[in-house]
């Protein structure tokens, strides 16, 4: 890869365009301190941590790296102001907020000297992110697990649609994990990628080993996007996504899928290994992941793929 500075490099002040995800139940401070030692940007995952967690988290990652670092927030989330303002009395530098208005707290942060940046599903929440003041845009397709976008639309089809209604720093993610889908996100327009799933199968992911193990074991067609009602999820198909769909059944009782969600399922699923009971959300890219290696052994992989990659004239 080439080491010269892009719009995402110069921005974080890192090496490579490569940013980890904050995903809930996966990144600690182990992780993001790990991704930003190897020349990325890597992100604590505020959504399933409790205030005094995400505190402590943030101390023992500066302890861990002397790199940039960042805190993924999802807006949606209780706890929001009490989160900021951790956020900003221990320094934080860096946030990507998530599942919510980039008004609400864009220009509060960027006064305090943060770096802002936001995740979309779409050109038109693209378009409203940089009315919005973010310092960098995160375009996401669907192909990515967890949270998602209800149009469905692909990080192929979705990025250059981006690319050519911003002038922010864009950055991919959806479907990434190898170097040669890093590479196509870039010539496609992006300006570095967002990476998930290959980073959850890593040994300083804060995921349960069995999850883990789960992960390098999913083929084609194993994760399904659902919830369109609620908040649309990327999840593996196990009992509890079985049981999802015969609530649809029924009518499609809203309430009752929140009542089933609401017993803490991502926890118990990806944190406690529960694999069967457990709420297991991870992106289609899973079925190109065979093996739990470290962070600096992605790094290797990712990179070493991305300069292989040839290009073909006609």
């Amino acid at each position: 890869m080439c080491e010269k500075e892009n719009k995402v490099t110069d921005l974080f002040k890192i090496k490579y365009p490569i940013i980890q995800g904050g995903m809930i139940w996966h990144s600690g401070w182990r992780l993001a301190s790990a991704v930003s030692n190897n020349g990325g940007l890597g992100l604590i995952g505020a959504g399933s941590m409790y205030p005094d967690i995400l505190r402590e988290n943030i101390q023992k990652c500066k302890a861990a790296t002397n790199k940039p670092f960042g805190v993924n927030v999802p807006m949606l989330y209780p706890n929001l102001e009490e989160v900021i303002q951790i956020i900003l009395e221990e320094g934080v530098k860096i946030i990507f907020t998530s599942a919510g208005n980039p008004k609400t707290y864009t220009e509060t942060l960027r006064k305090e000297g943060l770096k802002v940046a936001h995740v979309v599903s779409s050109t038109k929440f693209a378009m409203k992110c940089e009315d919005a003041g973010v310092d960098a845009i995160v375009a996401e397709g669907f192909e990515a697990g967890g949270h998602n976008g209800r149009d469905e639309t692909t990080t192929f089809c979705l990025i250059p649609n981006v690319k050519q209604h911003i002038t922010k720093p864009l950055i991919a993610a959806g479907g990434i994990g190898l170097g040669s889908q890093m590479k196509a996100a870039m010539i496609l327009g992006a300006d570095g990628v967002q990476i998930g799933s290959r980073f959850a199968a890593t040994l300083e992911a804060s995921s349960h080993e069995s999850w883990k193990n789960k992960i390098i074991s999913l083929n084609e067609g194993d994760t399904h996007l659902t919830l369109k009602e609620l908040a649309p999820v990327r999840m593996v198909k196990n009992k509890f996504f079985h049981g999802l769909e015969k609530l649809y059944d029924t009518g499609r009782n809203v309430e009752a899928l929140k009542e089933t969600l609401g017993r803490a399922r991502s926890k118990r699923g990806m944190f406690e290994g529960d694999l069967e009971e457990g709420e297991l959300e991870i992106g289609q890219v899973s079925a190109l992941i065979k093996e739990i290696i470290s962070v600096e052994e992605v790094f290797q992989n990712l990179l070493k793929e991305y300069r292989e990659v040839k290009s073909f004239d006609f």
